[in-house]
């Protein structure tokens, strides 16, 4: 029978660079998708898939996250002597209960991998769930609910969401391969980190930054030497584990947009815009009355 997944950890000391100067003094996974900081978009995800502790692993100059987490008793105050309870709620809304939400510092940014063995005293002995905020899953049930359910039809293991790309980018992901498919999930049959060609990938389905790991993937990690860049990578690890442990995988149904890079950020916004009710249709004729003008006002 699988074990319940109910911890989440979130890697959120990256330095940002490539949103420079917006990150300098602001986390990038403060950055917002219309009014969600991207964090929170994946902490969303992670309640309603069942998420019950939320871990952050964090870096300097981070800690208006855990301000974001934390109650505003201030402003608050101010809002409520205005009568503006529908704001109060909506920041109610946005916060883990008492207790449930974690933070530990990774000192230096060692890769992924080391972010997450960072977390291991918190995570413990429980399999977990792993979600990078930087990727933004636009999908309902969300990614994880869909990852959940297919851990617990599989009886357990690991498993991770993918998604098809073209093969010519096939070379900037770690891909998977694949057999035994039942409706959207598979058994993984091996990994690849950014193959150099496409003949030497086994398919073109890419990890896409959703995971659900057994905690043995902590032991793995600490043999890991550092990879390119001198960072440990979490793939390397998972590769070993899988001598022991089996691994699934899910093409789930949804989006992603990598809110890394400029332009999946943009879009992002582009699509959770257009389907908010409040500012959907006002900013639908808006896009619409750029677009007519060639991007820019006359």
């Amino acid at each position: 029978m699988a074990r319940p997944i109910k911890t989440a950890v979130f890697p959120v000391a990256g330095l940002g660079t490539r949103f420079l100067p917006a990150t300098k003094a602001m986390p990038k996974e403060m950055l917002t998708v219309v009014d969600r900081p991207l964090v929170q978009i994946a902490v969303d995800e992670a309640r309603e898939a069942g998420i019950e502790h939320f871990v952050f692993v964090t870096g300097r100059n981070k800690s208006v996250i855990e301000d974001h987490f934390d109650k505003a008793f201030e402003l608050e105050a101010v809002l409520r002597a205005r009568g503006r309870q529908s704001e109060i709620e909506r920041l109610e809304d946005t916060l883990p209960l008492p207790g449930h939400a974690s933070f530990t510092r990774q000192q230096e940014p060692l890769g992924l991998g080391h972010a997450v063995w960072c977390a291991r005293h918190i995570v413990g002995d429980e399999p977990f769930a792993l979600l990078l905020p930087d990727m933004v899953m636009h999908a309902r049930p969300g990614c994880l609910r869909q990852m959940i359910d297919a851990y617990e039809a599989r009886g357990g293991g690991n498993v991770l969401a993918v998604e098809e790309v073209p093969w010519e980018q096939v070379s900037r992901y770690g891909v998977v391969g694949a057999r035994d498919w039942q409706d959207n999930a598979f058994t993984i049959t091996g990994m690849v980190e950014k193959p150099k060609s496409r003949e030497s990938a086994s398919s073109n389905l890419i990890i896409s930054g959703r995971y659900i790991l057994q905690p043995e993937i902590f032991a793995e990690i600490a043999k890991q030497e550092p990879g390119a860049g001198g960072e440990i990578q979490i793939t390397d690890a998972m590769i070993r584990l899988m001598a022991h442990q089996p691994f699934h995988g899910l093409r789930y149904r949804g989006t992603t947009y990598d809110c890394g890079d400029k332009v999946g950020f943009l879009a992002a916004n582009v699509a959770f815009g257009l389907e908010r009710p409040d500012v959907g249709p006002g900013f639908r004729a808006a896009l619409e009355r750029l677009l007519a003008e060639g991007g820019h006002r006359r």
